[in-house]
C-alpha cells in the first residue's frame, strides 16, 4: 500500500475515475445493445443521435480509442440505415 500522502490521494483519485468510466462504459454498451435490437427504422434513427453522443464522449474521456469509437459509429449508422 501506498505510504505517501500524495500517493494515497492517487489511489482514491483513481479508484473514483475507473468506477465513474466502468459506469459510462457499460451505460454505452447497454445503449448499443438497445439500439441494435431495433427493428423499426424510425425508432432507430431516432435513438442513434444520442448513442453516437455517448460514444463521442467515452472517446473524448479516454475511455476508448478514437478509432473505436469511429468504428462502432460507422458499424450502427450502416446497420441503421439498412433497416427495412
Amino acid at each position: 500500500m501506498a505510504n505517501h500522502k500524495a500517493t494515497k490521494k492517487d489511489v482514491r483519485q483513481s479508484a473514483k475515475r475507473r468506477e465513474r468510466n466502468r459506469y459510462y462504459g457499460k451505460t454505452t454498451r447497454n445503449a448499443i445493445r438497445d439500439l441494435k435490437a431495433l427493428t423499426d427504422k424510425a425508432a432507430a434513427s431516432d435513438k442513434m443521435p444520442e448513442v453516437i453522443s455517448m460514444i463521442d464522449k467515452l472517446a473524448k474521456r479516454g475511455v476508448i480509442h478514437k478509432n473505436k469509437a469511429g468504428n462502432l459509429k460507422s458499424k450502427l449508422t450502416k446497420r441503421v440505415t439498412t433497416l427495412a
